[in-house]
């Protein structure tokens, strides 16, 4: 089972989207404390958006989107509804 997650930096308001095949709140943790670059830089997150996948395709696939123009959008436009 894999997981496309959206997470929302409390510093600045960036989000970050990636794919994991961890729980999505582990995943969470190791970004809060620094795993990449970019996460040292804009931490701390809170996770705003989990979709789950049962194989690694189809999560890069929807990670892709959700990194797109489009899904971007898609991503602003479902997230105000919330």
């Amino acid at each position: 089972m894999f997981t496309v997650y959206v997470l929302k930096s409390k510093r600045n308001g960036k989000r970050y989207v990636g794919y994991t095949s961890k729980k999505p709140t582990l995943r969470l943790g190791e970004h809060n404390q620094g795993s990449n670059t970019w996460s040292r830089h804009n931490g701390p997150f809170s996770l705003i958006h989990t979709e789950k996948f049962p194989d690694k395709t189809s999560a890069i696939k929807r990670e892709r989107f959700l990194k797109s123009d489009v899904g971007r959008k898609w991503l602003d436009s479902f997230l105000s509804d919330v």
